[in-house]
């Protein structure tokens, strides 16, 4: 894998990745930004939740779950000094279907956690990561 980072002013960079896509990060105007994007440990989150959230509804899929949404809401504690990692990262899966089996959901969130997702396994070298979920029945 592969991936770039161009610093384009102030605190504002380019990254592609190797794929060809790409994001605009910037820090805040404290730190000579503009807030042009995303902050680099904000995407470090995001990148867990769209794995995580990818694992989930693949195994669910493949359990022919009748999953019509997924929503991964993320809540992170950093550090208070320098390197400011984080600390805790919960994620709260919500998920929505008509008919979805409990222990089918609850099965498909811990493989994710224990076993699939490499984004949240790195991180939780470092950080104390946990998980729940929610059903929402869908009224068909």
């Amino acid at each position: 894998m592969k991936a770039r980072v161009k610093w384009v002013e102030g605190a504002t960079f380019v990254g592609e990745s190797g794929s060809g896509h790409a994001v605009v990060m910037d820090g805040p105007p404290e730190h000579g930004g503009r807030d042009l994007g995303i902050r680099p440990m904000e995407m470090l989150l995001l990148g867990m939740g769209g794995c995580t959230a990818f694992d989930v509804l693949h195994i669910l899929k493949k359990a022919r779950q009748p999953i019509t949404d997924c929503v991964v809401e993320l809540n992170a504690e950093r550090a208070d000094e320098d390197p400011k990692v984080f600390t805790k990262i919960h994620a709260h899966f919500r998920i929505k279907g008509a008919g979805l089996k409990e222990d089918r959901v609850k099965r498909a969130v811990e493989l994710s956690a224990e076993k699939y997702c490499s984004a949240s396994i790195m991180l939780g070298a470092m950080a104390e990561i946990t998980h729940d979920y929610v059903i929402e029945e869908e009224v068909v």
